[in-house]
């Protein structure tokens, strides 16, 4: 399934302040929107994609959107742009933010993501989308987030991979 949102969806509607004292990664998920799209919290399953307008994640810095979404096994959030902070989250954390204009997948359209020829074709009007997916945005992707690439491996990994000497 896929979850459409407008432009400028803000953290606070994804992770409303008051909740963001949870510690438990596991209970993150059930606060994902919970108050702009309630229904959210009881559909959303893992390998769901977020579809989204300009500025996806803005206003405050708060990790725990991020980590809500993860919880919730959002595949991708495609968005035709990112804040800034919200976006270094992401690549943090390993949740694929890619900025891409997906604006007329419907909601009901089964989607499916080539990581490898960077595509997102749709399944149902066999429509395909060309992605660009920066490489640092997938090494995190597939180690789980850039803090646990640099927690198991050093410092070294990311030198090794981009050969920043």
């Amino acid at each position: 399934m896929n979850w459409k949102f407008a432009d400028n969806i803000n953290t606070d509607l994804i992770t409303p302040g008051r909740y963001n004292l949870l510690l438990d990664f596991d209970k993150l998920k059930d606060i994902a929107f919970i108050e702009y799209r309630p229904e959210f919290r009881g559909s959303v399953q893992c390998g769901d994609y977020i579809i989204a307008g300009n500025n996806f994640g803005s206003g405050s810095s708060r990790e725990t959107a991020v980590l809500a979404l993860k919880a919730c096994g959002i595949k991708a959030i495609v968005a035709k742009s990112f804040a800034r902070i919200f976006y270094r989250n992401c690549l943090a954390n390993g949740v694929l933010a890619i900025e891409h204009d997906c604006t007329r997948i419907a909601c009901e359209v089964n989607l499916t993501l080539d990581i490898d020829t960077q595509t997102l074709c749709d399944n149902e009007g066999n429509e395909s989308y060309h992605l660009h997916i920066p490489e640092i945005m997938l090494v995190s992707y597939m180690h789980g987030g850039l803090l646990e690439l640099l927690a198991n491996y050093g410092v070294d990994a990311l030198n090794d991979i981009y050969s920043f000497k």
